[in-house]
Protein backbone atom coordinates (compact mmCIF):
# COMPACT_ATOMS: atom_id res chain seq x y z
CA UNK A 1 0.00 0.00 0.00
CA UNK A 2 1.42 3.50 -0.82
CA UNK A 3 1.92 6.02 1.84
CA UNK A 4 -1.34 8.20 2.67
CA UNK A 5 1.24 11.22 2.66
CA UNK A 6 3.59 12.51 0.48
CA UNK A 7 5.97 15.20 -0.19
CA UNK A 8 8.37 15.35 -3.31
CA UNK A 9 10.04 17.84 -5.83
CA UNK A 10 8.33 16.08 -9.06
CA UNK A 11 5.06 16.34 -10.55
CA UNK A 12 2.16 13.55 -10.07
CA UNK A 13 -0.24 12.28 -12.59
CA UNK A 14 -3.87 12.16 -10.61
CA UNK A 15 -4.78 9.36 -12.99
CA UNK A 16 -2.31 6.97 -11.40
CA UNK A 17 -2.64 8.34 -7.88
CA UNK A 18 -6.67 7.65 -8.36
CA UNK A 19 -5.82 4.31 -9.68
CA UNK A 20 -3.56 3.30 -6.89
CA UNK A 21 -6.47 4.59 -4.09
CA UNK A 22 -8.87 2.81 -4.93
CA UNK A 23 -7.41 -0.32 -6.73
CA UNK A 24 -9.00 -3.59 -5.89
CA UNK A 25 -11.65 -1.93 -3.23
CA UNK A 26 -15.32 -2.93 -4.79
CA UNK A 27 -16.95 -0.36 -2.12
CA UNK A 28 -15.65 2.37 -3.41
CA UNK A 29 -18.51 4.41 -5.15
CA UNK A 30 -17.27 7.86 -5.12
CA UNK A 31 -13.82 9.29 -5.74
CA UNK A 32 -13.80 13.02 -4.79
CA UNK A 33 -10.18 14.96 -5.54
CA UNK A 34 -8.33 18.24 -5.81
CA UNK A 35 -5.44 19.78 -7.44
CA UNK A 36 -3.93 22.93 -6.49
CA UNK A 37 -1.92 24.70 -8.72
CA UNK A 38 0.72 27.56 -8.94
CA UNK A 39 -0.93 30.32 -10.58
CA UNK A 40 0.22 34.13 -11.82
CA UNK A 41 -2.46 36.48 -10.00
CA UNK A 42 -1.69 39.30 -12.83
CA UNK A 43 -3.64 37.36 -15.24
CA UNK A 44 -7.55 38.97 -14.60
CA UNK A 45 -10.24 36.33 -13.74
CA UNK A 46 -12.53 35.95 -16.77
CA UNK A 47 -16.51 35.57 -17.06
CA UNK A 48 -16.66 32.20 -19.35
CA UNK A 49 -19.82 32.05 -21.35
CA UNK A 50 -20.65 29.54 -24.11
CA UNK A 51 -19.65 32.38 -26.58
CA UNK A 52 -16.82 34.44 -24.98
CA UNK A 53 -14.16 35.04 -22.03
CA UNK A 54 -14.41 38.51 -20.92
CA UNK A 55 -11.96 40.02 -18.40
CA UNK A 56 -14.05 40.65 -15.62
CA UNK A 57 -13.85 44.41 -14.47
CA UNK A 58 -13.62 45.73 -11.13
CA UNK A 59 -12.81 41.88 -9.93
CA UNK A 60 -12.69 41.04 -6.00
CA UNK A 61 -10.72 38.70 -4.46
CA UNK A 62 -11.44 36.01 -2.34
CA UNK A 63 -11.46 38.32 0.59
CA UNK A 64 -13.57 40.67 -0.99
CA UNK A 65 -10.68 43.45 -2.19
CA UNK A 66 -9.32 44.57 -5.43
CA UNK A 67 -8.24 41.44 -7.35
CA UNK A 68 -4.33 41.16 -6.60
CA UNK A 69 -2.40 42.13 -9.96
CA UNK A 70 0.59 40.40 -8.90
CA UNK A 71 2.89 38.88 -11.41
CA UNK A 72 4.08 35.41 -9.87
CA UNK A 73 7.47 34.20 -11.37
CA UNK A 74 7.78 31.63 -9.15
CA UNK A 75 6.94 29.81 -5.96
CA UNK A 76 9.76 27.74 -3.49
CA UNK A 77 7.84 25.63 -0.88
CA UNK A 78 9.74 24.25 2.33
CA UNK A 79 9.08 22.07 5.17
CA UNK A 80 10.57 19.75 7.82
CA UNK A 81 10.74 16.34 6.26
CA UNK A 82 9.07 13.82 8.66
CA UNK A 83 7.50 16.49 10.91
CA UNK A 84 5.37 17.54 7.49
CA UNK A 85 4.14 14.06 7.03
CA UNK A 86 3.58 12.96 10.22
CA UNK A 87 1.30 16.59 10.33
CA UNK A 88 -0.92 15.45 7.28
CA UNK A 89 -0.99 11.79 8.77
CA UNK A 90 -2.80 13.00 11.73
CA UNK A 91 -4.97 15.51 9.04
CA UNK A 92 -6.18 12.19 7.42
CA UNK A 93 -6.59 10.49 10.58
CA UNK A 94 -9.31 12.92 11.53
CA UNK A 95 -11.07 12.66 7.98
CA UNK A 96 -11.41 9.02 8.52
CA UNK A 97 -12.87 9.39 11.90
CA UNK A 98 -15.33 12.17 10.87
CA UNK A 99 -16.15 11.38 7.47
CA UNK A 100 -17.30 7.69 6.20
CA UNK A 101 -14.71 7.39 3.36
CA UNK A 102 -12.35 4.01 2.83
CA UNK A 103 -9.27 5.94 2.02
CA UNK A 104 -7.33 9.01 1.47
CA UNK A 105 -4.01 10.53 -0.14
CA UNK A 106 -2.56 13.54 0.11
CA UNK A 107 0.70 14.64 -1.97
CA UNK A 108 2.29 18.10 -2.01
CA UNK A 109 4.88 19.25 -3.70
CA UNK A 110 8.42 21.15 -2.29
CA UNK A 111 10.85 23.34 -4.12
CA UNK A 112 10.90 25.35 -6.80
CA UNK A 113 8.00 25.75 -8.64
CA UNK A 114 6.23 27.78 -11.83
CA UNK A 115 2.84 28.87 -12.66
CA UNK A 116 0.72 26.35 -13.63
CA UNK A 117 2.17 23.58 -12.08
CA UNK A 118 0.44 21.10 -9.76
CA UNK A 119 1.41 21.90 -6.31
CA UNK A 120 -1.03 19.79 -4.32
CA UNK A 121 -3.17 16.68 -4.48
CA UNK A 122 -5.95 15.36 -2.52
CA UNK A 123 -7.93 12.33 -3.43
CA UNK A 124 -10.83 10.98 -1.24
CA UNK A 125 -12.75 7.52 -1.53
CA UNK A 126 -16.27 6.38 -0.10
CA UNK A 127 -19.50 4.77 -0.92
CA UNK A 128 -21.14 8.05 -2.24
CA UNK A 129 -19.64 11.32 -3.03
CA UNK A 130 -21.27 13.59 -0.56
CA UNK A 131 -18.82 11.90 1.97
CA UNK A 132 -15.99 12.32 -0.75
CA UNK A 133 -16.78 15.67 -1.55
CA UNK A 134 -16.92 17.14 2.41
CA UNK A 135 -13.34 15.04 3.33
CA UNK A 136 -11.77 15.93 0.57
CA UNK A 137 -12.99 20.08 1.23
CA UNK A 138 -12.06 19.53 4.90
CA UNK A 139 -8.29 17.93 4.49
CA UNK A 140 -7.83 20.89 1.92
CA UNK A 141 -9.13 23.81 4.52
CA UNK A 142 -6.73 21.72 7.14
CA UNK A 143 -3.70 21.96 4.71
CA UNK A 144 -4.15 25.81 4.20
CA UNK A 145 -3.80 26.17 7.85
CA UNK A 146 -2.27 23.50 9.78
CA UNK A 147 0.44 22.14 7.78
CA UNK A 148 3.86 23.22 8.29
CA UNK A 149 4.69 24.52 4.70
CA UNK A 150 6.37 27.60 4.13
CA UNK A 151 5.62 29.51 0.90
CA UNK A 152 8.22 32.26 -1.05
CA UNK A 153 6.70 34.06 -3.85
CA UNK A 154 9.52 35.29 -6.29
CA UNK A 155 7.34 38.13 -7.91
CA UNK A 156 9.60 41.47 -10.46
CA UNK A 157 9.61 43.40 -7.01
CA UNK A 158 11.37 40.73 -5.35
CA UNK A 159 10.74 37.48 -3.42
CA UNK A 160 8.04 37.57 -0.28
CA UNK A 161 7.20 34.69 2.50
CA UNK A 162 3.32 34.29 1.87
CA UNK A 163 1.15 33.59 5.03
CA UNK A 164 -2.41 31.84 5.36
CA UNK A 165 -4.75 34.40 4.99
CA UNK A 166 -7.94 35.05 7.37
CA UNK A 167 -10.30 33.58 4.55
CA UNK A 168 -8.09 30.14 5.28
CA UNK A 169 -8.95 30.31 9.20
CA UNK A 170 -13.13 31.08 8.41
CA UNK A 171 -12.98 28.05 5.97
CA UNK A 172 -11.46 26.02 9.02
CA UNK A 173 -13.89 26.98 11.41
CA UNK A 174 -16.55 25.89 9.94
CA UNK A 175 -15.09 22.15 10.35
CA UNK A 176 -15.00 23.55 14.16
CA UNK A 177 -11.22 24.01 14.11
CA UNK A 178 -9.95 27.43 15.30
CA UNK A 179 -6.95 28.75 13.83
CA UNK A 180 -5.28 32.40 13.88
CA UNK A 181 -3.40 33.57 10.82
CA UNK A 182 -4.18 36.98 10.28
Amino acid sequence: MSARAVIQTEDFDLAAEIEVLRKNDKRVGAVCSFIGTVRDRSVAPALVTSCTALPLEGALSPEGGPAAKETVLSMELEHYPGMTEKAIEAMIDEAMARFDIFGARVIHRVGLLQPLDQVVMVAVTSAHRGQSFQACEFLMDYLKTQAPFWKKEQTPEGARWVDARASDDAALAKWGISACNI
